[in-house]
This record gives C-alpha cells, sequence and structure tokens, in this order.
C-alpha cells in the first residue's frame, strides 16, 4: 500500500508495536471506506486536471501574437 512502512521479516519476529496493534477487522472497514471513497477522489482529480489543462492553454493563447 502506499503511504506505510514496509515491515521487514525482524520487525515481524520481534512483535514490533506496529504488528501488536495491528487489527484485521478495523483494517477491512479503512480499506472499504477507501473503496468507496476512490471514485470521488478520481473525480476531483479528474476536475482539477481539466482545470489545469484550460489554464496552460488560456495562458499559451494569451502569448500569440495575431
Amino acid at each position: 500500500m502506499y503511504w506505510l512502512d514496509a515491515m521487514i521479516p525482524i520487525e515481524i519476529q520481534e512483535s514490533s508495536p506496529r504488528f501488536q496493534n495491528f487489527v484485521v477487522e478495523e483494517s477491512n472497514k479503512e480499506r472499504k471506506v477507501n473503496l468507496d471513497l476512490l471514485e470521488e477522489v478520481r473525480e476531483q482529480v479528474r476536475i482539477k486536471a481539466e482545470a489545469l489543462k484550460r489554464k496552460v492553454e488560456h495562458t499559451q493563447r494569451s502569448k500569440l501574437r495575431p
């Protein structure tokens, strides 16, 4: 997953706090919420990309001389 640190085998064998505090149910719930929000996030990114594209086009057109 993105934005998470990898766990090396030593951490798993020594029962690191991250490994000890891991709860499967919570992880599954968070994953479902993130999947539900995925389409919304994609739409926001698409809108921002379109706005940036239009801004660049406007800037380029304003530099043209007739």
